[in-house]
């Protein structure tokens, strides 16, 4: 599988009792296949794999891919502390009709780059779909190192990683030793860095409610090669990036982001509290002011 495109990690909407809101998820999906995205992933960060049940998670799988109905790809997360527990996620979503897998670092356990890899391999051989890797050491604690990497690329399911270290030296390292392993920005701050080194896809969460800027600076970078149009667009959502990368409310953000597209989200679950009534407003200022900046760039919108 060639992993090109814009791929949003879905947000799972709630009601006020924390129960899923079937509608609100509906009309996500809608949004997000309308707006051209390229793909959707599935109990990623965003959706709040981590404050959920593994029953909870696999009937999100099963939902997700019937509210799809094929008309993009289906990318499931298997992360989890227990590699048992993440081959259970990576076959329930084989059964689900997942097109391929984000496998994670396991989260607090502190592997090696050899556990790491033996983790991940497990996890190919319980389903045998094309993974996409997903290095994210500020809440792992660990990075995909070389020996995990060498291990892996013997594999060709190990197609792509989601790089979101934020290191400028692993960008390069991946771009220039491991061509072979597909380079997808996962940090939004760095997505034009990330393109100029040959990346061809992006995890963006602001997609979910921002599709439409997103897939901008993807066209114009990495489809047209245009890094002046890119550089245009990008500067224009560099205020809303450093919100979601810097500002500590990453998941109560894009919820709240979707509201303004008219789809209530609902509240994140605990321990995570929704933004203030302040944060609400300097946020839909900043997305306000994103969107007429780019409608203004020649070029950027359809």
């Amino acid at each position: 599988m060639r992993f090109e495109g814009i791929y949003t990690p879905l947000v799972t909407p709630y009601h006020a009792d924390f129960t899923l809101n079937e509608d609100a998820l509906a009309e996500t999906v809608e949004l997000l296949v309308g707006a051209g995205v390229h793909g959707i992933i599935v109990a990623g960060t965003t959706g709040e794999y981590y404050a959920q049940t593994g029953d909870e998670r696999i009937d999100m799988m099963d939902r997700v891919a019937k509210l799809i109905a094929g008309r993009v790809p289906m990318i499931v997360g298997t992360g989890a502390i227990r590699t048992e527990d993440s081959v259970i996620y990576a076959q329930a979503a084989k059964a689900a009709g997942a097109d391929a897998l984000l496998v994670a670092t396991p989260p607090y356990a502190y592997p090696t780059g050899r556990e790491i890899a033996l983790h991940a391999l497990a996890v190919d051989r319980a389903a045998n779909l094309p993974v996409m890797l997903y290095n994210y050491p500020g809440r792992m604690s660990v990075n995909m190192d070389e020996d995990c990497l060498d291990r892996l690329g013997r594999s060709p399911n190990f197609c792509a990683i989601k790089e979101s270290s934020g290191d400028p030296n692993r960008l390069h390292m991946l771009a220039r030793d491991y061509p072979h392993i597909a380079l997808s920005c996962g940090m939004d701050d760095q997505a034009l860095e990330f393109f100029a080194w040959g990346a061809r896809s992006w995890v963006c969460a602001g997609s979910n409610f921002a599709p439409e800027a997103h897939i901008a600076l993807y066209r114009a970078c990495a489809l047209d090669g245009d890094f002046a149009r890119g550089r245009a667009i990008m500067s224009a959502m560099l205020p809303l990036m450093r919100v979601l990368e810097q500002g500590g409310a990453f998941v109560q953000s894009i919820k709240f982001g979707l509201s303004l597209r008219g789809i209530d989200a609902g509240p994140p679950r605990r321990p995570l509290q929704p933004l203030t009534k302040e944060a609400r407003r300097e946020l839909a200022e900043v997305i306000g002011t994103m969107n007429r900046a780019i409608a203004a760039i020649p070029g950027a919108l359809p």
